[in-house]
């Protein structure tokens, strides 16, 4: 499944990038003379439309558009002998929709998890074998007071928390409208991730409007595009730690998406009861369903966006810079050294991925999702 998974994930990236390219070419009478699903080498030429030829190619990953006259200014109506408004169009269009489908993806999650509501904390998942588990807190518990002091927010949850480390506390809880109260020992042995209770904690939700996932969609988008460009000036600060910022290849993505799949589908499952000391049966607990596999589409989705408009040649971004000349001091680079230098930089970029992914079998990133 989860190769199945990163190959489609991978695949689509690629593809709606391509497609981008593809649809500003039409829109501005720029002829494609092919548009290739996966890489080649082509099996066979599926149909041709309007002078564009689709293919199906042996690799089943992305896709591919060759423009006529990519790099070529003397060959007539074809793109490099566009003017420089619309080869910038076209050079955007790929990094676009990729962002736009990061939009989409995160409009979809917010609907799906609905909006945090303050004022109530929510145990929204309880860890196996956890000093909570032990006590008998089940996910959907509300918290109403630690040692008999209320809390509404999260921080003032978990300093209450922190503070009862390693000696038992009396948690406050609300379960379907009935108040009670359990003791739990906060573990300061326990792994940070883990949290010492063992709890995730969250405000409970409500439906969001269409406008707010929207919103919430192209604000996700944009904080996660800055915070992508902010890396290597936190590096610099000292504020990132270099482990933090490491590049990882096809496997790394891979392991990542491993981990995604199981705690999706594992919060899909029904917790069993949790015991309890009253005679009747305890109500089966839920859990809230995670969407780890779709959170990753978008951070990709935004990352292979803002890696495409950085200023390197090979990338529409380094394509855009050589543009830039031509509409501002009127005069165009020749096309002859932009093909050489974006040749070359191509090849240090292949150099660089095959680096990168094998760093990945020789010093596997350790990543683990919160």
């Amino acid at each position: 499944m989860t190769l199945l998974i990163v190959v489609l994930v991978f695949g689509g990236m690629v593809f709606l990038h391509e497609f981008g390219h593809f649809m500003a070419a039409r829109f501005f009478n720029i002829e494609v003379e092919e548009f290739g699903f996966g890489l080649p080498p082509r099996i066979l030429t599926m149909f041709k439309w309007k002078g564009t030829e689709f293919t199906l190619n042996a690799l089943p990953v992305g896709g591919f558009v060759r423009p006529k006259g990519e790099n070529d200014p003397t060959i007539p109506d074809g793109l490099a002998a566009a003017n420089p408004w619309k080869r910038l169009g076209v050079l955007f269009a790929g990094p676009f929709m990729n962002l736009l489908t990061a939009v989409v993806v995160m409009s979809i999650i917010i609907v799906q998890e609905g909006i945090g509501v303050e004022g109530k904390v929510l145990i929204s998942s309880v860890s196996d074998n956890s000093p909570a588990q032990l006590a008998g807190i089940q996910a959907n518990d509300i918290l109403l007071a630690v040692n008999g002091k209320s809390v509404s927010t999260l921080d003032a949850a978990r300093a209450l928390i922190h503070l009862g480390v390693d000696t038992p506390i009396e948690l406050t809880l609300d379960r379907s409208g009935a108040q009670i109260k359990l003791t739990a020992t906060p573990l300061s042995s326990r792994p940070a991730e883990q949290g010492a209770l063992g709890v995730g904690l969250a405000y409970p939700r409500r439906a969001a409007t269409i406008g707010e996932a929207i919103s919430g969609g192209f604000s996700y988008t944009g904080s996660q595009a800055l915070s992508i460009l902010y890396l290597p000036i936190g590096l610099v600060q000292g504020v990132i730690a270099p482990n933090q910022a490491r590049l990882i290849g096809l496997k790394g993505i891979y392991d990542i998406f491993g981990q995604a799949v199981q705690r999706d589908v594992q919060s899909r499952q029904p917790l069993a009861p949790a015991a309890t000391n009253t005679s009747s049966q305890a109500a089966q607990p839920t859990q809230e369903p995670t969407n780890y596999i779709l959170s990753i589409v978008a951070m990709l989705s935004v990352s292979l966006a803002v890696f495409n408009l950085l200023p390197i040649p090979a990338l529409d971004g380094g394509r855009i810079l050589f543009t830039l000349p031509e509409i501002i001091l009127r005069r165009r680079i020749p096309y002859k050294l932009e093909n050489t230098i974006n040749g070359v930089a191509m090849l240090l970029l292949i150099a660089l991925m095959v680096f990168i992914n094998a760093m990945d079998f020789i010093n596997p990133a350790n990543v683990k999702l919160p």
